[in-house]
């Protein structure tokens, strides 16, 4: 399903001129991410796969921490004397937050679920625990914003989505020919700069998201093409749990995705596992989705090549326990286990 009309195969030369900025302004301090194709994850996936390696950049959350340098820095010039920022998160957007700040020489808060993963955070940040989900950390974020003046920063926006065009930047001008590019959904800032650079090279990939099934609001909303709420949302993959999508970011994915496909956890947890015995890298629940999409759907319908978003390395200790004694080849729908 795509939304998009208007001939896309000329590309959009402004856009492609606004994400070429951001994408050499991030540059100065995080450098290009590698993508490699890895022989025991195609005997799986029964097709050619390309995987971006972006949880490789700064602090484990390389496609968010693209994004966080970019609204940072805009942030800090139009708010000279800027000493703090708030937000809120449990995934790779709270992370590449906190780091960014620190590059910035800002203070952070960071608002975090109280039941969120006990790995510790820098020392240079303030961690408040408060509410059941990300939702109810991000409104006492707000209410911590408003009290001490300080900027809240928002888990989508323009800015966030400038800077984190880079990883499929670098991937589609290295790979034009990827059939399909899997890109997992969270706060939808990874698969609306995924869209963006593919529309502004005028390329044909299409563009997949994935969601857990535990946490299907964005799927939903994509398929019936508005915002559509959960009550509860809960999944392994913390980063991708959502229950009350952005109406920008779904207008978005409506027009230019091609379709949204929901995971089990345990499609999730195989994932990881297999990117570290497969593609010897450490990928979060987020990270791995795009892989678990894969497995799941089969190379028919992923057609080939492929390209997955590895968008971060956030694993912690518990879950990384809980993937390496997940069965291998029980959620694979094509190739050889």
């Amino acid at each position: 399903m795509t939304g998009a009309t208007g001939d896309k195969t000329l590309g959009d030369r402004a856009m492609l001129e606004r994400i070429e900025a951001a994408a050499e302004f991030v540059r100065q301090v995080i450098p290009p991410t590698p993508h490699y194709r890895w022989p025991l994850i195609e005997d799986r996936a029964g097709c050619e796969v390309w995987i971006k390696h972006d949880n490789h950049g700064p602090a484990a959350a390389g496609t968010a921490a693209r994004g966080a340098v970019v609204y940072l820095s805009r942030l800090m010039a139009a708010r000279p004397g800027l000493e703090a920022v708030v937000t809120a998160g449990v995934g790779n957007h709270g992370r590449a937050i906190a780091w960014a700040a620190r590059l910035g020489g800002l203070k952070a808060v960071m608002v975090v679920p109280e039941d969120g993963p006990d790995d510790p955070w820098p020392s240079w940040v303030e961690v408040i625990e408060a509410g059941e989900d990300v939702h109810e950390a991000f409104a006492e974020a707000c209410r911590i914003g408003i009290e001490r003046d300080l900027p809240v920063v928002p888990t989508f926006h323009p800015w966030l989505v400038q800077g984190a065009a880079g990883a499929t930047l670098e991937l589609l001008r290295a790979e034009p020919a990827l059939d399909t590019l899997y890109v997992p959904v969270g706060t939808a800032v990874a698969i609306a700069s995924a869209i963006a650079v593919r529309d502004a090279l005028g390329a044909a990939t299409r563009i997949v998201g994935v969601v857990p099934e535990g946490a299907p609001a964005f799927a939903d909303s994509f398929w019936a093409g508005r915002v559509m709420t959960t009550p509860t949302a809960r999944s392994v993959a913390r980063g991708l749990v959502c229950r009350i999508p952005d109406r920008t970011a779904v207008d978005i994915i409506v027009g230019g995705a091609d379709r949204l496909v929901t995971v089990s956890d345990a499609a999730i947890l195989e994932a990881i596992s297999l990117c570290l015995s497969g593609a010897k890298t450490v990928a979060d629940g987020a990270g791995a989705a795009p892989l678990a999409a894969l497995l799941t759907e089969g190379p028919e319908k992923a057609g080939g090549p492929v390209g997955l978003l590895v968008t971060g390395g956030n694993l912690d200790r518990a879950l990384a326990a809980e993937a390496v004694q997940a069965p291998l080849g029980a959620n694979s729908a094509g190739g050889p286990s």
